[in-house]
Order: structure tokens, then sequence, then C-alpha cells
């Protein structure tokens, strides 16, 4: 019983860190792996540079950004921070 009563606030500890860090860690990350692979023609996105533009086409590891003017960049899905509309062309 005393070894007990010395790891408990250990324990407690552990359980507490893992609730309030690592858990809502986990959960975030997994919903924007599944919004990135998600990421279809003509949805409006923010990229983690703070750029805005609409998907103009995409593959495996990339997509093509149509910007304001017109430009075309083209950047890795993983720097993708948000799906602003979901549209289709």
């Amino acid at each position: 019983m005393n070894q007990l009563s010395q790891f408990l606030p250990l324990i407690v500890m552990f359980a507490l860190f893992y609730f309030l860090l690592i858990r809502p860690q986990r959960k975030r990350q997994r919903q924007v792996s599944e919004m990135q692979n998600n990421l279809q023609k003509g949805d409006k996105i923010v990229t983690i540079g703070g750029l805005h533009g609409r998907i103009e086409s995409s593959d495996e590891k990339t997509i093509t950004i149509v910007c304001g003017d017109g430009t075309r960049l083209t950047y890795d899905r993983a720097s993708i921070r948000e799906v602003v509309d979901k549209g289709s062309i």
C-alpha cells in the first residue's frame, strides 16, 4: 500500500498530461490530415503562409493554386492550413 501511495501522484499527473495535451493534439492532427487528404479542385484555401487561392489541380503530394491575379503556384499538400469554401469548377 505504501508503494501505491508513492506512485499515485505520478500516475495522476501522467493521466492529466495525456487528457489535456496529448489527446487533443492527436485529434487536431487527425483532422488536419483528413482535411488535406480531401482537398478537391475548386476549393478555396489558405496556406500556412497566409496565401489565399483556389485549387486548380492536385496529385498525391502537391496542389496547384490559382491566386487572385491568375498566377498559378505549386504547393505541398501539407502547407494548406484550412479550406475556406468548398466548391467545384
